[in-house]
C-alpha cells in the first residue's frame, strides 16, 4: 500500500474529496489521508452534498491539520495552496492547481469535484502500474 497525503488550506473541500476518490478508486493500493495548512474544523456541507451525489458519505471525514499527520508518505499532492502548504517529505510531490470551490456556484463546484476525480483516477492508475 502506498501512503498518499492530499493537502489544501482548509481541508474542508478539495483534499477531502481527493481522499474520498482515492478510497473509492484505489482502496486496494493506497492508504489516503488529507489535511490542511489552516484547517477549517469541519467539512463543507456543499462538499458532502457533491460527494453524496456520487454515492460517497463525506460526512464521516474529519478536517485535520498538516501538523496532525504522520508520515512517511509515498506521495504528497498539494491542491493550489501555494506557500500555505509547508513542505512534507515524500518520494513524489505534485501540485494540482485547483480553484478552491467553496464559494463557487453548484455547477462550478462540481466541475472542480470532477477534475479532482479525474486526477485521482490517473494517480491511482499510475500507482497500479508501478506496483508488482
Amino acid at each position: 500500500m502506498k501512503r498518499v497525503l492530499f493537502a489544501c488550506v482548509e481541508n474542508s473541500n478539495r483534499s477531502q474529496m481527493a481522499e474520498a476518490f482515492a478510497r473509492m478508486y484505489g482502496a486496494d493500493v493506497v492508504d489516503p489521508v488529507s489535511a490542511g495548512s489552516r484547517p477549517g474544523g469541519s467539512i463543507n456541507p456543499r462538499a458532502i452534498r457533491a460527494m453524496g451525489e456520487l454515492g460517497y458519505d463525506l460526512s464521516t471525514h474529519v478536517s485535520e491539520s498538516l501538523d496532525e499527520t504522520t508520515g512517511p508518505f509515498d506521495y504528497v499532492i498539494t491542491m493550489g495552496c501555494g506557500e500555505d502548504c509547508p513542505f512534507v517529505a515524500a518520494a513524489r510531490r505534485e501540485d494540482w492547481p485547483l480553484r478552491d470551490p467553496k464559494n463557487l456556484p453548484p455547477h462550478e463546484f462540481n466541475v472542480v469535484r470532477d477534475e479532482i476525480a479525474r486526477r485521482v483516477s490517473e494517480l491511482i492508475a499510475e500507482i497500479r502500474a508501478e506496483c508488482p
